[in-house]
C-alpha cells in the first residue's frame, strides 16, 4: 500500500497550489478519503475528505471557500486544490484513506497514511 503525496512547495499569502496523492496497492474507489496537515507546533488536524464515490465532500471552517477536494477514481487519485492561502495554512499535508463509520476528521476512521508535502505559505 503506498500514498505519494505530492504538489507541495513555497508560496506567497493570496496564491494557490494543487496537491495530489496517488494511491496504489489498495481498492482506491472502495475507500473514502481525507487531507489532515499538522503545522509547527501543533496538532495534527483534519482538512477535508470525500467520500467514495466523489458525492461528498467536508471541510473544515477555516479552509471553507478556499479549498476543494476531488478525486479521480480511474487515475486512482485524490487532489486538494488550494487558493486564497495564508500563512496560516503552513503545514505538512497528509492524505489517508478511511472507511468513514462516523465523523469524517475522526483520524481513527484512516487507516492508510501518506508520507506528507510540505506546504509554505510566506506573508
Amino acid at each position: 500500500v503506498q500514498l505519494q503525496a505530492s504538489g507541495g512547495g513555497l508560496v506567497q499569502a493570496g496564491g494557490s497550489l494543487r496537491l495530489s496523492c496517488a494511491a496504489s496497492g489498495f481498492s482506491f474507489s472502495t475507500y473514502d478519503m481525507g487531507w489532515f496537515r499538522r503545522a509547527p507546533g501543533k496538532e495534527r488536524e483534519f482538512v477535508t475528505g470525500i467520500s467514495r464515490s466523489g458525492g461528498s465532500q467536508y471541510y473544515v471552517d477555516s479552509v471553507k471557500g478556499r479549498f476543494t477536494i476531488s478525486r479521480d477514481n480511474a487515475k486512482n487519485t485524490v487532489y486538494l486544490q488550494m487558493n486564497s492561502l495564508k500563512a496560516e495554512d503552513t503545514a505538512v499535508y497528509y492524505c489517508a484513506a478511511a472507511t468513514w463509520s462516523g465523523r469524517p476528521s475522526d483520524s481513527s476512521s484512516y487507516v492508510y497514511w501518506g508520507q506528507g508535502t510540505l506546504v509554505t505559505v510566506s506573508s
